[in-house]
């Protein structure tokens, strides 16, 4: 009994109830760390739709994958093999990006988020410009000679909106893909403006060529056109939330961050249904005279015979 008072009496020795509590207060203090992982950036269900839809989107590539292999090397399709590769390196960026948002608003971790966050939107930007280039060459897009066009355009206007983003991230320190503290970087919302504004006059071109003499240039294909309308209105969207944002408006940033969980995802899943999905449906017949004939059942050409 002597010997225990003795010990206690020692500057700084505590009792074992006393390191029983401070042990016990540890593991309890994971809990909250765990919620705030998740809950204290953007909210639960942001987070759940976020993984859950890229999940299994990555999933379902996954279970096609023994069906698309063979029918890509039997169709010795350049464009369709680079896009399909390219859709897969972009739909696991994608994955991580949506696994890993609370590093958005965990100290110490900007500089990985803004890293992860510029590769993940570049990718899908190169998608986007390489089927808006692909659009623009027509029904006559076959080889390793289109592929190499497609690809080169697209890597070189990709390769210029890293280099801008890059500079506003790193060179001025503007957080473009951090969204608190927004009232104080009006820049960055001027930025994602030009951004989203050339990408929607694009989408306009397009869609006017569609409703104009210059329609027989594009693909015969219904669903190009669909996808145009969905991007062209999605951008235009996201113009007017970076407006609301960038005067101040608390309901601007909400819907801007709307039109970012949406673009996350059901860009992917849309890009595979409108370029991909017939490619692997498809036995036996080429895809330009079904595309053709689709359009012209769909009375796309009767303007032509009159």
């Amino acid at each position: 009994m002597r010997v225990l008072e003795e010990i206690l009496s020692q500057p700084g020795a505590q009792s074992p109830v006393a390191q029983t509590s401070n042990f016990t207060l540890t593991v309890e203090d994971s809990g909250p760390v765990l919620h705030s992982w998740i809950t204290d950036c953007h909210g639960f269900w942001h987070y759940a739709a976020l993984v859950l839809a890229s999940l299994l989107f990555v999933l379902y590539l996954g279970y096609q994958a023994r069906q698309s292999f063979p029918k890509l090397s039997r169709g010795r399709s350049y464009i369709m093999i680079a896009y399909y590769a390219c859709l897969w390196l972009v739909s696991l960026l994608n994955l991580a990006w949506c696994l890993f948002q609370a590093w958005e608003c965990t100290p110490g971790k900007e500089l990985a988020w803004n890293v992860l966050s510029l590769f993940t939107t570049s990718g899908m930007l190169f998608l986007e410009v390489s089927l808006l280039a692909f659009l623009f060459q027509g029904n006559h897009v076959n080889g390793l000679e289109a592929m190499t066009r497609t690809f080169g355009v697209s890597g070189l206007v990709v390769g210029l909106d890293i280099i801008l983003k890059a500079i506003y991230l790193f060179g001025f320190g503007i957080p473009l893909f951090i969204d608190s503290n927004d009232q104080a970087h009006h820049k960055k919302w001027g930025l994602w403006i030009i951004h989203r504004l050339v990408l929607t006059a694009v989408y306009g071109l397009v869609l006017f060529m569609y409703n104009s003499k210059w329609r027989e240039r594009l693909p015969a294909r219904p669903a190009f056109y669909k996808y145009t309308v969905i991007m062209f209105s999605l951008n235009a969207l996201s113009i007017f939330a970076c407006g609301l944002t960038g005067n101040g408006a608390g309901f601007g940033l909400w819907l801007y961050g709307a039109t970012i969980v949406c673009y996350h995802v059901l860009y992917l899943p849309l890009i595979y249904i409108t370029f991909l999905a017939d490619f692997f449906k498809e036995e036996g017949l080429h895809l330009e005279d079904v595309y053709y004939s689709e359009m012209k059942d769909a009375g796309f050409f009767d303007e032509d015979w009159e």
